[in-house]
């Protein structure tokens, strides 16, 4: 096998668990109507970003597991495509994994995101949102979704998320909520 084989193989092991879901711990998810637990991190921008920041607004703070892979992407993807939806309806989408700032910076300009992708390189953030599965001794942020209202309660959440449709569902319960 050359290293080209490898890492295709090695990209498609994570896809599959990133669709998975696999060993997954959501216990501790925060939960609705609760505040939301507060994170300063490192944006794909190099600048810090905090959950106060967005006071005031919707919050869709999703987390996934790793850049550059298929389930990844196709999520990212499907966030960007309705970016101006999410605008219209004033939120702000926040994703988050354990990938660094500038593996972030890579992907947003590889695949188009004009949408801040969060560094928790030390897995706290996703610690305190119940979202880290394990992979062969390794963690990564799992992939859930939390809908964060303009108070910086948890106002919804999204567990074992499945990316295909995922943007739609979520613009769908943002709707409902508003409404409330």
């Amino acid at each position: 096998m050359d290293r080209k084989q490898i890492k295709i193989g090695s990209l498609s092991l994570v896809a599959m668990l990133c669709l998975a879901g696999l060993a997954l711990a959501f216990s501790d998810a925060p939960e609705v109507g609760k505040p939301a637990p507060e994170f300063t991190l490192k944006s794909n921008e190099g600048k810090t970003v905090s959950l106060k920041d967005y006071k005031g607004k919707w919050v869709v703070l999703y987390f996934y597991p790793k850049d550059f892979t298929s389930g990844c992407t196709l999520e990212a993807h499907n966030f960007q495509r309705d970016i101006a939806k999410y605008e219209a309806a004033k939120a702000v989408i926040l994703g988050v994994s354990i990938d660094t700032a500038e593996s972030h910076k890579d992907f947003c300009t590889k695949e188009g995101l004009s949408f801040k992708l969060l560094a928790d390189t030390e897995v706290k953030v996703s610690d305190a949102y119940g979202s880290v599965m394990e992979y062969q001794g390794n963690k990564l942020s799992a992939r859930n979704t939390f809908i964060i209202d303009p108070k910086g309660n948890v106002a919804q959440v999204f567990l074992k998320v499945k990316p295909p449709a995922h943007s739609e569902e979520v613009l769908a319960a943002l709707g409902e909520l508003q409404k409330k």
